[in-house]
């Protein structure tokens, strides 16, 4: 009798497992962790490297030799051209996708330019760019690790002049001038590390027109006073080292 009634029950348990595991709620889904978007910071202080090509124009026009010369001469134009490296030194803020910075920048320069003077028979005119410095503010837009910026502010420029006789190169005439001006440019930088970033850049230098007073050489010899206008166009690439501000997982 207990047997057939254990049997029974074992055959109604078996029975009913099927039943119960259909009533069972579904197992939960676990939903996959979300991805972390790498947001980068452009926050910091930084220094680096700059190298690149010039072109200077400066045009002369003499105002005296001696006596003053009325009315003023066009003696020409010309174009200095060559290379500059230095270096460049700054701090940027960061702030939503908005950037703003200030940055100082000096840079040796190798800019020789020349051309035959209309002024003075049988002279060429030369001139010599051997120093420049920015120092300028920033503003700019990123995304994550690309920033797109303009740049402006002062300038300043280490000038080199010479008149010499075209045919045997002897110098009858030199001055030297540093002279302030300003200046605007636009770069793209990208970041291809939590600390470094690699840039292109150009700049334009509004340096004016300053009078220019030469010393005769030997010197008591007559000499000239020539207005000397000055533009200047930098393409250059750069590489900075940046902390503070580091890469933020943001979800």
């Amino acid at each position: 009798m207990k047997l057939t009634f254990l049997a029974a029950v074992a055959w109604v348990a078996l029975g009913a497992a099927p039943a119960l595991a259909a009533d069972l709620p579904a197992r939960a889904y676990s939903k996959a962790p979300a991805m972390i978007a790498a947001i980068y910071d452009w926050s910091g202080f930084y220094v680096g490297l700059n190298a690149g090509g010039s072109s200077a124009h400066h045009c002369w026009t003499n105002t005296s030799f001696g006596t003053p010369t009325v009315p003023n001469v066009a003696e020409g134009c010309n174009d200095a051209t060559g290379a500059l490296v230095g270096g460049q030194l700054g701090y940027r803020r960061q702030t939503g996708a908005l950037v703003f910075g200030i940055e100082a920048q000096g840079d040796w320069a190798d800019f020789k330019g020349s051309h035959a003077s209309q002024f003075v028979p049988g002279a060429t005119n030369q001139t010599k760019v051997d120093a420049i410095g920015l120092f300028t503010g920033q503003a700019g837009y990123a995304w994550n690790n690309v920033l797109w910026y303009v740049k402006g502010g002062a300038a300043v420029a280490s000038d080199k002049y010479k008149g010499v006789a075209t045919i045997t190169g002897g110098v009858f005439d030199q001055a030297s001038d540093s002279r302030w001006g300003g200046v605007i440019g636009t770069g793209v930088e990208v970041g291809f590390g939590p600390n470094w970033s690699v840039a292109a850049e150009y700049d334009h230098m509004f340096m004016g027109s300053r009078s220019i007073t030469f010393t005769g050489v030997p010197a008591g010899t007559p000499a000239r006073t020539d207005a000397v206008s000055q533009d200047v166009d930098l393409a250059t690439v750069r590489v900075n080292y940046r902390w503070g501000g580091p890469v933020v997982a943001k979800y």
